[in-house]
């Protein structure tokens, strides 16, 4: 049991309380705030400069702009890109020049920045190019998505990620020393601590109310936080996870990438992973059904029909059952040969008819069902290739005159291509004697 902290009086929420003041407090985000790292090296030179926090929640991106205004004795002026306009840009504005006026710079952070439309991210930029303020954006979405160019040109972007679930257990450990807001904190089991930074996800400020909650039940009930206690205050463990952002995309390219590697249990992860979370399974068979035809295609042409039977299983069944059948297909993708000669073909073959979808189709492929298309020679000098040796009319032209000759298909020598390639040469050497005799 962890021992019980002084007697606190700080009605702030214990996420608030236990927020680092300097550099140092910082717990996680090395990379950025380990020793000779470039962003510690400005700041303690005192070059405090512009930028965009990007990360997930939870990962000390308010704490971070904090820290950077205390480092650089600067007056912090934060607001919501949620409940913010260009009204309070206007007024934000107004306060830093008066401070400045006064000799004390500004730090202007602006959570959620990626919620701002284009005027109104682009009211900051003057103020930014002036010196009026150092400008801070925090931002859980890609900023090369989510934040105009104007606005990225005269900043810098730093990547902050979600805290280990040793790192948060650290902090968890601040808060145990920080007290309660009431007389005490009841005893905490360390499997209690231990569950509260797995289910956190990496979310600090989350564990740390997950932390405050419990105690105060415990403390009701003049009881313990145990696991169980922690287990009820969570309830469904919802994940860090948005359907329509940064990390979702994150994790089906991962899913997609690991197929694609012939990883089956890096595949199965980050499908277990993205169901776990919420992800839609009818969204995910469409993508496996799409992996089948990018990355396996005819090198194992069953791959598809898996797929598809597989998508047609989870239909009838629904979750969980039906999410098994995508599992399945998922380890018979990652272990299939792979080729992605059909993918290549059809994005060059789309290439071409973008650009030449006005070239006449020649005249003996064309349809003649009248006798004027007859007439005018449709169909002339077509070749029925069932009654042609080999079934093949060798030597024939399918393509229009503009193209000449075009090799799209180009089978790999991996799983059933090595022997479509072979298949194939076999019938360009026939257009070859075709034209030598």
């Amino acid at each position: 049991m962890s021992a019980a902290a002084p007697a606190a009086t700080d009605p702030r929420p214990l996420a608030d309380r236990v927020r680092p003041r300097s550099l140092d407090e910082i717990v996680g985000q090395d990379h950025l705030l380990g020793p000779d790292r470039p962003l510690r090296t400005l700041l303690e030179r005192g070059q405090v400069h512009s930028m965009v926090l990007w990360g997930p929640p939870g990962s000390g991106k308010t704490t971070l702009a904090r820290v950077v205004a205390e480092h650089c004795r600067a007056r912090f002026l934060t607001f919501s890109a949620v409940t913010s306009g260009v009204k309070d840009i206007r007024a934000a504005v107004d306060a830093a020049r008066t401070a400045r006026a006064a000799g004390v710079a500004t730090v202007l952070f602006v959570d959620e920045v990626h919620r701002f439309n284009k005027s109104q991210q682009d009211g900051f930029l003057p103020h930014i190019e002036d010196g009026t303020f150092t400008f801070i954006g925090a931002t859980t979405e890609n900023p090369s998505f989510a934040l105009n160019n104007a606005l990225l040109s005269r900043v810098r972007v730093y990547v902050l990620r979600a805290l280990g679930t040793a790192e948060v257990r650290k902090v968890l450990e601040r808060g145990l020393a920080a007290g309660t807001a009431g007389e005490h904190w009841p005893p905490v089991a360390d499997d209690a601590l231990a569950l509260v930074a797995a289910v956190a996800d990496g979310d600090a400020r989350r564990a740390l109310n997950v932390l405050e909650t419990a105690a105060a039940v415990a403390a009701a009930r003049d009881s313990a936080v145990d696991p169980a206690l922690v287990e009820a205050v969570v309830g469904e463990r919802l994940s860090r996870f948005d359907k329509r952002g940064d990390i979702f995309y994150d994790e089906i390219s991962a899913l997609h990438k690991s197929v694609r590697g012939s990883s089956p249990d890096a595949a199965l992860y980050w499908l277990a992973r993205m169901l776990n979370h919420g992800a839609d399974p009818a969204y995910l068979a469409r993508r496996i059904v799409r992996i089948a035809s990018e990355d396996i295609g005819n090198a194992d042409p069953r791959a598809l029909a898996v797929t598809l039977d597989a998508w047609g299983a989870y239909e009838r069944l629904g979750s969980p059952e039906g999410e098994l059948a995508l599992a399945q297909a998922v380890v018979y993708l990652a272990c299939a040969p792979k080729s992605n000669a059909v993918y290549r073909a059809f994005g060059a073959a789309l290439d071409d008819a973008r650009e030449t979808g006005g070239a006449e189709v020649p005249a003996h492929l064309r349809n003649a069902p009248t006798r004027l298309a007859r007439d005018l020679g449709h169909g002339d000098g077509y070749r029925y290739a069932h009654d042609e040796p080999e079934g093949y009319a060798a030597g024939e032209r399918y393509l229009p005159e503009a193209l000449g000759e075009r090799r799209y298909y180009r089978p790999v020598d991996r799983g059933l291509e090595t022997r479509i390639a072979e298949r194939l040469a076999h019938l360009r050497a026939l257009d070859r004697a075709h034209e030598e005799g």
